[in-house]
């Protein structure tokens, strides 16, 4: 018994040792740092995975198996919220098909959204992208470019207020249309909001970013890396000494830390096809983020490359 007993505080002991010797990139793996969505309380990962171009790989079998595996890597880092749309071409079915293959339909924070001009056809297609995902119900659906968006905003409240879905939110990209989205969140009790927003694309600062903390509103930012048109124009420069201050190792989490650490967004969507990025992306949902200081910095770094 007491030999017995003498094993167990040693592996105990072992097991205290090596958890303080793990580094800290391991633990931001595994618990991803969180913000609520403001209806609701509910906690999602700071990262999630977008879907645009990345994912529409039609029937391809193997591709298919290279977007699953992105996905295990995402879930194993402690992501949850994947992207997509219709307009998004194979994207819904590929995750589909990636989330039976894994077994992760109960855990993702499905995410898609209705693209038809017809407010009569917004419940089908709904329901089609549904079933290309192979989810239960949508945890959030938004209108997409906000295409139709008085006909389809009737149809999300009637779908949440019947447990249909459980959010309800509205999109824009490139900069487009946000006076539009200003006056739809001032009238309309919407959970989420998508936009774009990065290092050089801040025009939301002004006025939708302060109105979704005032509204309560959770926002998404799309197109972090431009389609990785901004990673390019950065690779040839060096990244700065002062981004180890924040646990940023590439310019992906330099970009991602500085999206994420703003008060009102809730989560960053980057896109990729490659495991090694997506772990990289996760990983900067982990550790410290800048303050306002350094995100002044962190902008004036960027412009002057």
């Amino acid at each position: 018994m007491h030999l017995n007993r003498r094993i167990l505080l040693r592996s105990m002991a072992a097991a205290v040792a090596a958890t303080a010797l793990r580094p800290a990139a391991a633990f931001s793996q595994t618990a991803p740092l969180t913000k609520p969505v403001p209806s609701s309380g509910e906690a999602l990962p700071q990262v999630g995975l977008g879907s645009w171009i990345t994912f529409n790989v039609g029937d391809d079998p193997v591709a298919r198996d290279n977007c699953a595996e992105v996905m295990r890597a995402f879930f194993s880092n402690g992501g949850r919220m994947i992207d997509s749309s219709p307009m998004y071409g194979s994207s819904q079915e590929v995750i589909g098909y990636g989330l039976k293959k894994l077994g992760e339909t109960a855990n993702v924070f499905s995410t898609d959204k209705v693209w038809t001009s017809s407010g009569a056809d917004g419940p089908a297609q709904i329901e089609e992208s549904r079933k290309h995902w192979g989810v239960p119900r949508f945890d959030l659906m938004q209108i997409h470019n906000l295409l139709a968006w008085e006909a389809h905003l009737e149809t999300l409240f009637a779908m949440k207020e019947a447990g249909q879905l459980r959010y309800i939110g509205i999109t824009t990209s490139h900069g487009r249309r946000h006076r539009e989205m200003e006056k739809i969140m001032r009238a309309h009790p919407l959970d989420f909001i998508q936009l774009t927003y990065n290092v050089v694309d801040r025009d939301v600062e002004k006025r939708l970013l302060p109105l979704a903390r005032e509204k309560s509103i959770a926002v998404i930012a799309n197109r972090p890396f431009q389609q990785g048109a901004l990673i390019r124009s950065l690779q040839a420069a060096p990244l700065p000494e002062w981004a180890g201050e924040i646990g940023a190792r590439n310019w992906a989490q330099f970009l991602l830390k500085f999206i994420i650490s703003h008060p009102s967004n809730t989560c960053a969507i980057p896109a990729t096809s490659k495991v090694a990025h997506v772990r990289e992306n996760m990983e900067a949902a982990g550790g410290p983020l800048p303050d306002e200081k350094m995100r002044r910095q962190m902008i004036a770094y960027v412009e002057e490359v």
